[in-house]
């Protein structure tokens, strides 16, 4: 069984309208199965981690510890709902922001084999510095899950959006309701992973049929923006 389908049973995942089982399960194809044998016995960091959904997958892909930052209580809240007791004991979930939580780490010296940010690369607008603190936290690889700007320079584009959604940007403050956040574009990412340090590899999604593309539709549009997922490791490792 896809390791994904018990999701839409889930009393969160079962209010919504769309089903979330086949867009998690070939999305956990894209992110972590280029990159599987990274998790063998890792200990593993996920920013901006939602109800530990990746955190749960890192872990079944055989990290020995997963840490979770997540700005939004509620969301950790739901995380007990997952069904392995045994993989969840392998994650530790931390209400913080990603930032705040990193310099956090690094004042602790921690240090991660692999760090995931999915789904938060383009809520933020400091990502220069995002990538200046996880390189502080020597992993061997750092997966990057986002939406992407499709023009052919180099650039960032703005786009507000809501806080209350808790798909996007949290509030920076109280009564903060519109966030500002910037979307790179892939040569943009491509430079600053360069700058930060890191060779960068796009992964390859040609491979899914056209018919079984079903609830990933945004990783092959045609128009300005498209996700994609990339994986960075430290410039001179082998």
């Amino acid at each position: 069984m896809p390791f994904f389908d018990f999701i839409d049973t889930l009393p969160r995942y079962a209010s919504i309208d769309r089903p979330q089982a086949n867009r998690l399960n070939l999305r956990r194809r894209f992110i972590i199965g280029p990159v599987k044998p990274y998790f063998k016995n890792a200990r593993v960091l996920d920013l901006a981690s939602h109800d530990g959904r990746w955190c749960y997958a890192f872990a079944a892909a055989g990290a020995r510890e997963v840490v979770g930052f997540e700005g939004r209580q509620e969301l950790i809240d739901s995380f007990p709902d997952f069904p392995d007791e045994e993989l969840r004991n392998k994650v530790q979930l931390h209400c913080t922001d990603i930032f705040d939580g990193l310099d956090a780490a690094i004042a602790e010296g921690e240090r991660f084999d692999v760090v995931g940010v999915l789904g938060i690369y383009y809520h933020i607008m400091d990502h220069q510095r995002l990538l200046k603190q996880i390189r502080a936290v020597k992993p061997k690889l750092v997966i990057i899950d986002s939406e992407f700007s499709t023009r052919d320079n180099p650039i960032i584009q703005l786009v507000q959006e809501r806080t209350d959604q808790i798909l996007n940007a949290i509030p920076e403050y109280e009564g903060h309701e519109i966030a500002v956040k910037g979307v790179p574009s892939f040569r943009a990412m491509e430079l600053m992973a360069d700058s930060a340090g890191f060779d960068l590899e796009w992964n390859d999604v040609s491979d899914i049929p056209r018919g079984r593309r079903g609830g990933v539709a945004d990783y092959y549009r045609k128009t300005n923006m498209r996700r994609a997922t990339c994986f960075l490791r430290p410039k001179g490792d082998t």
